[in-house]
């Protein structure tokens, strides 16, 4: 029997343990979301010490990050000499109100006909947290290089881990980052993601009356800040949907083709309804720009009455392209929103974050490494593929260690996970042949090191 025939046995015979566990994580309500109860994410943030002490890891710590919830971490020693590897998952969800239409409770996992576990975080990023613990199981004490883990609690909301990381550098510093928080595009494909989009993101404002006036009284010549914000916000898309934005960058996507199969599927897009923008498909999601209108204050249509609004705001979201410079990039979408003014209407507009984009240095050893052990994990070809999601520590990581490799993996497939929408789900299939991967990895770093 192989080496790789050794680790697939190992990893079959563990994995009762990791799905129980996985559901054990998903039973935690972990929202950091502002005006949801922290009680559970505190919770969340000890269950994960308790794992990975249940996986032999010593030293496992909850360090307190400025600001926000405590990050975990550990520091595990290896061989004199050797390389450091980190690995990287969150331990916070997305919240999962009822609105969305879950057809189980997605604080309780169930397993489901089609073999897939359910829940508010089996994917993201709670499967994660398994495939590392796994792997810390599978190379026990004998591990090859040294190995430290961070685990964070607010990702998916405003964190305030990248400053503690800069602030820090030699605790965070490494060869290589293993960043457990994506996935292929289906189950069973092995997908490597080399790029990710940017998130810039800014509110606008707009004023054209010191107060709400009568509709029928004065509307027709006296402009509502309603109508003026549709203006606005019509002239950041051209007429086939392409994000058009003096001074924002746009690109071309060279690597493996997105499955329209998949991204149908996964987008829920209705039947009829047509693609925005131009280009490949690869292109429009990993390498082209794209801007989101998140949110809006005005009335509902509950207490909406015959007013004419005399002021809206709103809530923009920007995905830049691979390669871009993030400050750039929102610079160029406020200055546009500032020069939109219908009816000579007031504009104010306020920056709300900047998350970079990312391309890998497909050339690094340890990525190579990487391709390889999917390759003998899913025996399959490995897809180079890209990610209109944006993971703002990977900036900071690339601040503390220029010159170390980022791998960018996981078990959150894009045909079937639906991570943020309701009846979110992971196959353990994948997070199978995900801890074989990594483990692998590791191994391979390892061993590159010492030759």
């Amino acid at each position: 029997m192989s080496h790789a025939d050794d680790l697939s046995a190992a990893t079959a015979q563990l994995m009762p343990e990791v799905i129980e566990r996985l559901e054990q994580l998903v039973r935690i309500p972990s929202v950091a979301f502002p005006g949801f109860d922290p009680e559970p994410v505190h919770e969340m943030g000890k269950a994960v010490v308790e794992l990975f002490e249940a996986a032999g890891a010593e030293g496992v710590a909850l360090l307190d990050v400025p600001g926000g919830y405590p990050c975990v971490y550990a520091d595990l020693p290896g061989p004199e000499g050797s390389p450091t590897v980190m690995l990287y998952a969150h331990y916070d969800v997305q919240p999962a109100p009822k609105s969305q239409g879950w057809s189980s409770e997605p604080f309780e996992p169930v397993t489901k006909d089609d073999g897939r576990i359910y829940g508010r975080g089996a994917a993201d990023d709670k499967s994660g947290l398994v495939i590392h613990y796994a792997t810390l199981k599978l190379l026990a004490a004998d591990r090859p290089c040294r190995i430290k883990i961070l685990v964070e609690g607010e990702e998916e909301t405003i964190s305030h881990l990248e400053a503690f990381v800069e602030a820090n550098p030699e605790r965070f510093a490494a060869d290589a980052y293993v960043i457990a928080d994506i996935g292929g595009q289906a189950a069973g494909r092995p997908g490597l993601t080399t790029a990710l989009r940017g998130d810039v993101a800014c509110t606008v404002t707009v004023r054209t009356l010191e107060y709400p006036v009568h509709s029928g009284e004065f509307g027709g010549a006296a402009p509502d800040a309603m109508t003026a914000m549709i203006r606005i916000l019509d002239t950041l898309h051209d007429e086939h949907g392409d994000t058009v934005i003096p001074g924002v960058d746009s690109g071309r996507w060279h690597g493996a083709a997105m499955d329209e199969e998949v991204y149908r599927s996964g987008s829920a897009i209705l039947p009829g309804v047509k693609f925005l923008g131009t280009g490949s498909l690869s292109d429009r999601i990993w390498a082209k720009p794209s801007v989101t209108v998140l949110g809006m204050d005005l009335p509902n249509t509950t207490e909406a009455s015959n007013v004419l609004l005399p002021e809206v705001t709103a809530k923009l979201s920007m995905r830049i392209v691979p390669g871009s410079d993030g400050e750039a990039q929102l610079e160029a979408l406020m200055e546009h929103l500032r020069s939109q003014r219908p009816w000579n209407c007031e504009v104010e507009v306020k920056r709300v974050k900047v998350g970079h984009p990312f391309a890998v240095d497909e050339s690094n050893p340890a990525i190579v490494a990487a391709e390889d052990a999917l390759q003998e994990a899913y025996d399959a070809p490995v897809e180079s593929i890209g990610s209109g999601a944006s993971i703002p520590l990977v900036a900071s990581l690339k601040k503390v260690s220029p010159d170390a490799a980022i791998v960018l993996w996981g078990a959150e497939d894009t045909a079937k996970s639906r991570i943020h929408a309701s009846d979110e789900s992971v196959d353990p299939k994948e997070i199978e042949r995900m801890i074989a991967a990594q483990t692998l990895f590791i191994r391979k770093v390892a061993e590159a090191e010492r030759r």
